[in-house]
């Protein structure tokens, strides 16, 4: 047994003692005193306590010691440590192995137990097919219903006679590119034959969705006629730092911002007129259908509340040729001359070296460098006065304008009008070519004056037209019904 005393635990003989005084005997031993001593010895002190004490340098010396034989025993930094591995499983450890993983389908996975065919399992020759398929076809840009249908797997004469029938509920109006078209195919009698069609749902039109249905005697319609509210939408809201974004912002679509500020331009600078505290106004063809979409359409009118001076504009009803009309019935245009084909200026108006005669002459028009048979456009409303060949402008064309304004397109490739037709403007009147004198294809464009040549980058363009009669007052009922429609609704 042992004896618990202040100094330590002593072994004793057998029977219980206790030391004479409350002190237990000092062992003898030359050994058992040092190891005594050495456990009452701290050999961890704390380092950041008593530095430079006797206790400090005994724990630092153990510190050193123990990182030394740390250092020593260490395997080594540039000899790899080696390890075995464990032989591959083959045979029937790697099949029970298999059987046990689970690994990724889309990986193309055949983990796990497979059982035996037994009597009662009928080999089958080929994988059956379901009954139906269910499918989602879309519309794209340019794209036929009838084409979409054979692509799904409808068979040509089938997706021929659907589509016939959609295009004459429809009115003969191309069905929107977009639409998402719901098909079911049914079972058919072999692989090599195409499945027919079942039913088949689309929005015909905006205002009507259609289903087909396959019966014995051939495929229905059923139509379904969509409610549409006409009601316009109008948006007013301050100009900003920015018209532009400021309408956008209003909920305007970007083809219709940019008409409106290009109608307000015939009238008034914007970039320079408009101020942060002007405020516009627009009304925009909307169709909201029962089913819960909208539609926006083109701008019917525009208007801008200018330092107090009004600016109203619209467009005469049944008519979309980029003339708008104050609420007077009064249009005007005017502005900087816009160039007749898509390039960029290869010689300007002036005095200039001549490319082939190489002397210096007035050069009474501006060419345009275009790729050829890129399409030319008249700059103006008006009549074709000559189209022919005319010596070194090759083929040429000039027209003639309201004004006292005429207008000359040479080294065109071939002609689109002849002479003596009206032509509006940016009707296509010729492609671009290198007829006659020429070192390229590109375009000669001159314009006259009540004769005289001027220079058609810095000729100033005004127009005027004015209503009246039926016209007048069927477009001033216009303007106040649009007028009469609330911000919003």
């Amino acid at each position: 047994m042992f004896l618990a005393t202040d100094q330590a635990l002593i072994l004793s003989g057998g029977t219980a003692t206790r030391p004479i005084g409350g002190v237990a005997a000092l062992p003898t031993g030359r050994w058992e005193r040092w190891r005594l001593a050495a456990r009452e010895v701290d050999w961890v002190p704390d380092l950041g306590m008593q530095i430079g004490s006797r206790d400090w340098w005994r724990g630092l010396a153990t510190c050193l010691t123990l990182c030394a034989a740390t250092i020593a025993m260490a395997p080594g930094f540039h000899r790899p440590i080696l390890g075995q591995a464990p032989a591959p499983l083959t045979g029937e450890a790697w099949s029970h192995a298999r059987a046990q993983a689970i690994a990724p389908l889309a990986l193309g996975a055949d983990s796990g137990r497979r059982l035996a065919s037994n009597e009662l399992v009928a080999q089958l020759a080929e994988a059956p097919e379901r009954p139906t398929v269910e499918l989602s076809a879309t519309i794209g840009s340019g794209d036929r219903l009838d084409r979409v249908l054979q692509r799904a797997g409808v068979a040509k004469d089938q997706a021929r006679a659907a589509a016939d029938m959609v295009e004459q509920a429809a009115g003969g109006e191309a069905i929107a590119s977009g639409t998402r078209i719901a098909l079911t195919l049914g079972r058919r009698p072999s692989r090599a034959m195409a499945r027919p069609l079942e039913t088949m749902k689309l929005r015909a039109r905006f205002d009507l969705a259609v289903t087909l249905t396959r019966t014995p005697q051939g495929l229905e319609m059923t139509q379904a006629p969509i409610a549409i509210d006409r009601t316009p939408l109008r948006l007013q809201g301050l100009a900003g730092s920015s018209l532009y974004r400021s309408v956008r912002a209003a909920g305007a679509p970007a083809k219709v911002v940019e008409s409106y500020i290009k109608a307000l331009a015939a009238r008034m600078s914007v970039g320079r007129d408009v101020k942060r505290s002007d405020s516009f106004d627009l009304i925009i063809e909307r169709e909201r259908a029962a089913t819960g979409e909208t539609r926006l359409g083109k701008l019917l009118f525009a208007g801008l509340d200018h330092s107090g001076r009004k600016v109203q504009l619209a467009r005469l009803a049944g008519e979309d040729d980029g003339q708008w009309y104050d609420v007077n019935g009064q249009s005007e245009r005017r502005g900087a001359m816009g160039m007749p084909v898509a390039g960029r200026v290869t010689s300007s108006y002036g005095k200039r070296v001549h490319p082939i005669m190489g002397f210096l002459r007035m050069h009474k028009g501006t060419d345009i460098g275009a790729p050829y048979g890129t399409p030319i456009h008249a700059m103006m409303d008006g009549v074709v006065k000559f189209a022919g060949r005319s010596g070194g402008y090759g083929n040429f064309i000039k027209l003639a304008h309201s004004g006292g304004i005429a207008s000359g397109y040479g080294h065109m490739s071939r002609f689109a009008v002849r002479s003596g037709a009206h032509v509006k403007q940016g009707q296509v009147i010729g492609y671009v070519g290198s007829t006659g004198m020429s070192t390229g294809p590109h375009l000669h464009w001159e314009v006259w004056k009540n004769g005289t040549v001027v220079n058609p980058r810095t000729l100033k363009l005004a127009s005027v037209a004015v209503l009246s009669g039926a016209k007048l007052r069927a477009f001033r009922r216009e303007v106040q019904a649009l007028l009469a429609v609330r911000p919003g609704r």
